[in-house]
């Protein structure tokens, strides 16, 4: 959070006041937005397809409460923590998804 400008040449808030514009938003801002089609187009291939190996795995995994592992698991598969923690969230919504039907 920056401080409002002070109008003073010296100090932490230094520099002249000024207001905000409020900008239009640029197309560059909604890449990696997943579309609706996409999203259903995923969902449909997941009901058909079902789980990939791994992902069964790592299912049994968090099922047994081994957390850690399941994200060493997923990472060396997926190449990144970030992607192992997406994936992590995603299973466990299916799996608490299965439990509930």
């Amino acid at each position: 959070m920056v401080a409002s400008k002070s109008g003073i040449a010296v100090g932490l808030n230094k520099g002249h006041i000024t207001t905000r514009r409020e900008l239009k938003a640029k197309p560059s801002n909604k890449i990696g937005v997943a579309s609706q089609r996409n999203v259903f187009v995923k969902n449909i291939i997941r009901e058909v397809a079902g789980f990939a190996p791994y992902e069964r795995r790592l299912m049994e995994l968090i099922k047994n409460s081994k957390d850690k592992r399941a994200r060493k698991l997923c990472k060396a598969k997926l190449g990144t923590f970030l992607r192992a923690k997406k994936k992590i969230e995603e299973l466990q919504v299916a799996i608490a998804s299965s439990r509930r039907a």
